[in-house]
């Protein structure tokens, strides 16, 4: 079997293992390599298929292959061999297509700093959080559903009830032993036996501990009751006026044991894992290897259970009241701050995954004060952002957009019913950057609405404490169906409510993409709806027929000037491509005015998303290429509006693009216009007109059969 065209192409470019990576723009394949030397370029100069092979800087390499770049692009990339060559699908202007993961990774690239302890320690918080998403969500679900079902008179809101008591289990069981989920996950995180910093921290939640601060509620664990009296008095114990807590000491191996509650925290095991991962290290550079698998963990735990006991545990939990104490106070006398501040800080720190110590600090004002404020205003976030996921999935129904309204439809639904933002985030949100700002407005309305609301119609706690703002007892995602969980469920619905539609109308109505964006989005659109009534209008429509036959009876014979300016030859133009007439026979045109018209009537073959590269394809089967600049792709559009889409027909003078070329020459690009007729090798010949100044459709080309 003959080998491939794209095959042969990767073989004389020197194999997949030279390359780095490969993208296309409007005529050539982009090569970076790891040895631009290990080229064969006189074989593919000679390779049918291509036009020509041109070297660049560096191990940059150029190979020139026309009108069907795209398609060559897409038949090297189904190679076996190139399955993990960087590429993939790529913009028009030949940029990668990011994947959701990458656009993640470059997010959060952007908070990589000067400073490692820094970065380390935001990493830290999220992967020990992260795996435990999943199960806080499900038990945020389980108190939303059940407070439903109390609401409804289902089941009784008697706290002895036997079936809410199962009930509450079913999601306090996940809150209880947070404290152990979140050692395991951070001595995993630091490298150290997940296991053995789980049980460092359950061993302060085992019913002997907690025995010693409460002998009569674990009284079977004495043997008489002596033991039990001697650990009654050996109890001090001190009420907190504030957080309306007790904390209670003892005496063990005659030093103070400070005596707390570890269900829930979350500060505790992240310092003991801290501390936890110098002492196993230190063990297992003294220990000889042949024991550690027994002595490290062993000697860990009898080092570290009675450090946290006494040091570590205390250390925690009065840095967590204090943080809940200073919280409150905060929220009640500057309520405007959380609930305005919140939604317009989140949609910049959850794509830097900065959101962690917030999401933390929600866990201990639960542990600590009993109650949150800071869910509510990150629910108006939420909802903001599922709203602009809203907006762009009816821009996508409405333009018929499928893959744009697949992406938004599954978005919307992990929004609204898991409260799930990253879909949005990475599928859309950070794709069109036009989408922030529609959503802010959205996120600044929405805090508005619940700070004035949650201020005048304050909530009451079930102690008759009066807090300002929008509270709730339990860790949730704020979703639709856990909008029961909230206090003042009223002033939450209605805020959330504001942002979702003021965001949701906003990109409606302004829409979410650049001009540029717009245009190839509709560009892909008119494709797909030519080629699902080519095929049936050739066949049904005789009339068409028939005017199609007709047109092509008209030789086309001259190509007019695209743009106002001084004509020169391809050999001055600047570009090594285009002088070598690889891609055809033309002209460049020093430009002096700002828009760019069609030189010839036909069809729009090629229509870059960046807007410097037009391809023309006559009735008579002329194929003419309009170049705007020289290596303009790299300005990523910026300063070219296009007026025209990929298969749309144009006239002979109708505008393509209008061009800042201001801005190109400050970029640092040539702003030459070149135009080449790219089959001149299957005519009779081209002849350029050069030397001379042309206004638009002014003939600079000669075609003869």
């Amino acid at each position: 079997m003959a080998e491939s065209t794209a095959s042969q192409i990767i073989d004389a470019i020197g194999g997949p293992g030279n390359i780095k990576s490969l993208t296309h723009c409007a005529t050539r394949l982009r090569f970076e390599l790891v040895d631009a030397g290990k080229v064969d370029q006189n074989r593919l100069e000679h390779m049918k298929g291509v036009l020509g092979a041109v070297p660049q800087s560096g191990d940059r390499y150029q190979v020139v292959i026309g009108g069907g770049v795209a398609t060559m692009y897409d038949k090297i990339m189904q190679l076996p061999q190139m399955a993990n060559i960087g590429g993939g699908e790529v913009n028009n202007d030949g940029s990668k297509k990011l994947s959701n993961a990458e656009v993640k990774a470059q997010e959060r690239s952007k908070v990589k700093g000067k400073h490692a302890w820094v970065d380390n320690f935001f990493e830290f918080l999220s992967d020990t959080f992260r795996p435990i998403i999943n199960v806080l969500l499900g038990a945020s679900l389980i108190i939303a559903i059940l407070n439903v079902l109390i609401a409804c008179h289902v089941i009784s809101n008697d706290t002895e009830s036997p079936t809410l008591l199962l009930c509450k289990a079913a999601y306090e069981g996940v809150f209880y032993f947070l404290p152990i989920m979140i050692a395991y996950n951070g001595a995993k995180k630091l490298k150290v036996d997940g296991w053995v910093g789980a049980t460092i921290m359950a061993a302060l939640m085992t019913p002997q501990f907690m025995a010693l601060s409460a002998p009569d509620k674990w009284s079977g664990i004495f043997g008489d009751k002596s033991g039990l009296a001697a650990a009654k008095g050996a109890l001090n114990c001190v009420t907190n006026a504030t957080l309306g807590t007790q904390s209670c000491s003892t005496k063990v191996f005659g030093l103070p044991l400070q005596l707390n509650d570890y269900s829930g925290s979350v500060f505790v095991p992240l310092f003991m894992v801290a501390v936890l991962a110098l002492v196993y290290k230190g063990l297992e550079r003294i220990i000889p290897d042949s024991v550690q698998m027994v002595f490290v963990p062993f000697l860990s735990m009898v080092i570290m259970i009675p450090v946290t006991a006494f040091l570590l545990g205390p250390l925690g939990v009065w840095v967590g009241n204090g943080l809940g104490v200073g919280l409150a106070w905060l929220n009640n006398n500057a309520p405007f701050i959380f609930a305005i501040l919140i939604p317009m800080l989140y949609p910049f720190l959850v794509p830097l995954g900065l959101h962690w110590p917030l999401n933390a600090l929600m866990l201990v004002n639960i542990n600590t004060l009993g109650y949150d404020f800071i869910q509510g205003p990150m629910g108006v976030w939420n909802f903001a952002c599922f709203g602009a996921t809203a907006g762009v999935l009816v821009i996508a129904m409405r333009e018929k957009n499928v893959d744009m309204r697949q992406t938004a439809f599954g978005a919307l639904m992990a929004g609204l019913l898991g409260g799930v933002s990253e879909p949005s985030l990475y599928g859309i949100h950070l794709r069109y950057k036009l989408v922030y700002k529609r959503m802010l407005i959205g996120c600044f309305i929405g805090g508005v609405v619940i700070a004035i609301l949650g201020w005048i119609f304050p909530s009451t706690l079930a102690n008759g404490q009066v807090v300002h703002g929008v509270t709730t007892t339990a860790f949730a995602f704020t979703s639709l169906l856990t909008i029961p969980v909230f206090s003042q469920m009223w002033v939450y619905a209605i805020a959330i409510a504001v942002a979702f539609f003021v965001s949701m109308f906003l990109i409606i109505t302004l829409d979410y993409r650049t001009a540029e964006q717009k245009a190839a989005d509709h560009a892909v659109e008119a494709q797909q709806s030519m080629d699902e009534v080519e095929a049936p209008a050739a066949a049904s429509d005789n009339t068409a027929a028939t005017a199609t036959a007709t047109a092509t009876k008209t030789a086309t014979d001259t190509v007019v000037a695209p743009v106002a300016g001084h004509v020169i030859s391809l050999d001055e133009a600047g570009d090594p491509v285009f002088a070598s007439r690889a891609l055809g026979e033309g002209v460049g045109i020093q430009p002096t005015d700002s828009t760019v018209y069609a030189p010839v009537s036909g069809e729009l073959s090629t229509v870059a998303e960046t807007g410097h590269a037009f391809g023309i394809k006559t009735d008579d089967g002329v194929e003419v290429l309009v170049h705007v600049g020289i290596d303009t792709v790299k300005m990523n559009g910026e300063g070219f509006t296009p007026a025209v889409i990929k298969g749309q027909r144009v006239n002979a003078g109708d505008k393509l693009v209008t061009v800042d070329f201001d801005k190109v020459k400050a970029a640092g690009f040539n702003t030459v216009t070149l135009m080449t007729v790219l089959n001149t090798a299957a005519l009779g010949g081209v002849t350029p007109k050069t030397g001379i100044d042309v206004k638009p459709g002014d003939a600079v080309l000669e075609i003869s059969r």
